[in-house]
């Protein structure tokens, strides 16, 4: 069954393999799920404060459920933040596995050419394994101030002080998971994406993938990945599954159950304040794998980007979403899906399954007002206009109004970037002018494709315009209020995040 790419959700059930995808296809209740517990779901993370993006709910293997809030779409890759280190976790379980290296190996022995001068002995006995486990032993995180330089990331790690013996303080550290991308390469002679592709990513029918690089060329491997909504839940159908895919053991079991186990139970110190059993982030860490209430356990992206995998329940979800609050998003799971989970098959539903279907065909993230143009609009339409404030690194705009869209020219000193806004709708486009992240750092995508984008207008009154970009490969957005004063415009620039 094909639906049309207009449409602002899917949902593919019971009815065979899409042409498109690979994994197959159920309803909810042949997997023993309630539709009704789905719908539910979908009402109370369209009232909460979240913004979902796409979810996919698997269960023995097949797909029940998967949708995709408009403007977002199946077809998109979506950034995973750190979502990526459970991948580079899994490359590190390959090259175990291949016997090209050990995690009881020391960092330094990976880096002669790299080690500073004295090595002190906590560095001398840091291991892959204190690696995979956040057991480094820094303190702060160096990842922000190393990362957006363009020195030797990894000169720079093995040079800064370790405070704490490597394998007991848990501190959150994304700059380690970007040294054992390089130990991989090292040890492999690939990057991690290269070395992945014939291992994990080809098996799994996982194609169009991209991961940013650091200025030595290296994956991050802590963030950076890009993948779409249903080459993640492979992921996490493959780890159900102990590493075995179509009968064919990928990954050994021995190193998925060690990955997911937990190491420690630290947690992060924000955590600490939350009660044990209430919090998915005190549940104990693998190998850059979370472990979850609900004996579940998940890889976790900033901003709510997860893969969660239930061995209880033979479940799998996947979520792209953009979150203030992520432990909110993953409540909704327990709260609303979990208990929709059954042993044996349900009795089939069909009032249940037609309002879910129904419910799903409706989803879409919110659109500015369709609001008509103001008879003002001709005092600066097509003009270039100065941006008297310059909140960002814009200089000038212009402006050039239909009856339903509008053609924005974004001026820097470099450049200028001509984007449609859809009066109402969206329009859909691509751009170079680079769109908001959590962290500004010095990496790139190798060959710097285009962003995806999503625009739509509104005016706020006869002389205030309304710009909202979304950028639709990931979880972000930015917002241009233009205040229009003769030949300038007051610009209020803002992200979502």
């Amino acid at each position: 069954m094909t639906f049309p790419k207009t449409l602002s959700l899917l949902l593919l059930i019971a009815t065979g393999a899409s042409a498109q995808t690979s994994l197959p296809r159920s309803s909810p209740e042949a997997e023993g799920v309630s539709s009704a517990a789905i719908s539910r779901f979908l009402t109370a993370a369209g009232a909460s404060k979240n913004e979902f993006h796409s979810f996919m709910f698997l269960r023995h293997g097949q797909v029940i459920a998967e949708g995709w809030w408009d403007p977002y779409k199946p077809y998109l890759r979506h950034s995973l933040y750190s979502v990526s280190k459970s991948f580079t976790s899994t490359a590190v379980g390959f090259a175990v596995s291949e016997g090209r290296l050990n995690v009881n190996d020391k960092v330094v022995s990976f880096f002669p050419k790299e080690l500073p001068d004295t090595i002190g002995p906590y560095l001398a006995a840091l291991t892959v394994k204190d690696m995979l486990s956040m057991l480094e032993g820094q303190d702060p995180d160096p990842t922000g101030a190393v990362t957006r330089t363009s020195g030797d990331w990894v000169k720079q790690f093995l040079a800064l002080p370790i405070v704490h013996q490597p394998g007991t303080s848990y501190l959150y550290n994304t700059l380690g998971v970007y040294v054992l991308s390089a130990i991989v390469q090292k040890v492999t002679g690939q990057k991690v994406i290269d070395y992945l592709t014939p291992r994990l990513f080809e098996p799994l029918g996982i194609h169009g993938m991209d991961w940013e690089v650091s200025p030595q060329g290296i994956d991050v491997g802590g963030w950076g990945l890009r993948l779409k909504t249903e080459d993640m839940a492979k992921f996490g159908q493959l780890y159900l599954q102990k590493g075995k895919w179509n009968g064919r053991q990928l990954l050994p079991e021995t190193w998925i159950d060690e990955a997911v186990t937990s190491r420690n139970d630290q947690g992060p110190a924000w955590a600490q304040r939350t009660p044990r059993d209430s919090s998915d982030w005190r549940q104990g860490y693998g190998y850059l794998f979370w472990r979850c209430r609900h004996n579940a356990f998940r890889a976790d992206g900033a901003d709510g980007q997860y893969i969660i995998v239930m061995p209880d329940q033979d479940a799998v979800i996947a979520i792209t979403c953009e979150t203030h609050d992520m432990q909110n998003e993953i409540n909704l799971l327990w709260d609303y899906l979990l208990p929709g989970i059954h042993p044996d098959a349900l009795p089939a539903d069909a009032a249940a399954a037609g309002a879910l279907k129904r419910q799903l065909s409706s989803l879409a993230v919110p659109l500015p007002p369709k609001v008509d143009n103001p008879s003002s609009v001709l005092a600066f339409s097509g003009k270039p206009i100065t941006v008297a404030s310059n909140p960002s690194h814009i200089t000038g705009m212009s402006f050039g109004f239909g009856v339903d869209s509008c053609l924005i020219a974004f001026m820097t000193k470099a450049d200028t970037f001509r984007l449609v806004f859809g009066k109402g709708r969206w329009i859909n486009g691509e751009t170079s002018l680079r769109g908001p992240s959590i962290a500004t750092v010095k990496t790139t995508i190798p060959g710097h494709p285009p962003f995806r984008v999503a625009g739509s207008y509104s005016w706020l009154d006869g002389n205030t315009l309304e710009l909202v970009l979304r950028y639709i490969e990931s979880p972000h957005t930015q917002t241009f209020i233009c205040h229009f004063n003769g030949e300038q415009v007051l610009l209020d620039f803002r992200n979502s995040f």
